[in-house]
This record gives structure tokens, sequence and C-alpha cells, in this order.
């Protein structure tokens, strides 16, 4: 017998100002019986990065052809696909060619610098790519957070980033390793 989702529940407050963004929302969470709350909790922060009224977890660790977040227009079309970790580059290039824009939040310290060393002169040649490495305090800060039943609130003022429940608050040290062109 296969091992279920955990599901998480989030009251996620975001304060984007950055964006002018200020929202409530209801976050359900299933964690992957793979996943550590280091991912989830990266997950939780891109979802927090790129709100919007559109955006969904996807099926991600689950299924090769969905993100773990994404967003898409009225129509169907894919506006932004998100994954976390280090995905294979021949599925980031997939995703480049059915998304309008793709970013990939690595974490891991060394090891996203090698994915990064391996992958990084084929990834620069997608125009419409970004990728963020947080750094290893960061995230595995951002796993203290997790819990059950989380009440948090995210600020994002000049750049930067802030999680935080009641009893802590994390300052996301993140680097761009391949911005977004701009336009």
């Amino acid at each position: 017998m296969a091992i279920k989702a955990t599901i998480f529940k989030a009251d996620l407050q975001i304060a984007d100002m950055d964006r002018n963004y200020y929202h409530a929302h209801a976050l359900t969470i299933a964690r992957h019986p793979s996943e550590t709350d280091e991912r989830m909790m990266v997950r939780v922060l891109a979802f927090a990065l790129h709100a919007h009224e559109a955006l969904a977890f996807g099926r991600g660790l689950s299924a090769d052809d969905e993100p773990d977040l994404w967003q898409k227009d009225l129509t169907g079309a894919i506006e932004r696909w998100i994954d976390v970790g280090l995905p294979d580059e021949k599925l980031v290039r997939r995703a480049c060619g059915r998304a309008r824009q793709v970013f990939i939040y690595t974490y891991g310290g060394r090891v996203a610098d090698i994915w990064w060393e391996q992958n990084g002169a084929c990834l620069e040649r997608s125009s419409n790519l970004a990728v963020v490495n947080l750094s290893v305090e960061s995230s595995r800060d951002l796993a203290k957070l997790a819990q059950r039943n989380m009440q948090l609130n995210c600020t994002i003022q000049d750049g930067l980033v802030w999680l935080a429940d009641q009893g802590r608050t994390v300052q996301v040290e993140m680097m761009l390793r391949k911005p977004l062109p701009c336009g």
C-alpha cells in the first residue's frame, strides 16, 4: 500500500510592498512522502513571492508534466511555471516551451552550486527563465517553521523577504543566478 501525502494547512498573510500586493491566502499543501519540510517550505515561499489569485499548487513530485506551482490564464495557457529544487535540465527546457515565464528556486548549498555548474550554460539560453538560489541557512530556517497548521506572515520590501510565524522570523537570503530579461 502506497504512503499517502501529509496535508498541511497555512494561513499566509502577504505584504508585498514591491508589487503593492496585500492579501491573505488559505493554503492546503500536500507534502509528498519523499518531500522534506525544507522543500515544502520553499514551495510556500515561492507561492508568497508570486502570489496571485490564479496561482495554484501542481502535483510537483508526483508528476513530471506539472510544476510545483503554476498560474494559468482564463484560456488555460500557462503564465508562470514554478519549480523548487534541482530539476532535470530537459524538464526545464520543456517548461520554457510551455509557459510564458519559468522560475526555478534552488537550495541545498554545494549541491545547488554543482547543479548550476552542470546546467547553467544550457539554461542561460532560455529567455523566459529565472533561476533563484536560496542560502543554506535560509532554507533550513524555513524548515523550522513547518507545522501541520501554520499562521505565517510574509513581508517583501526592496527585494528583501521575511517569513514569520508566531515565534520566529526568517530573513530569506536569495541570489539571482539567472534573471528574466527586462521588458
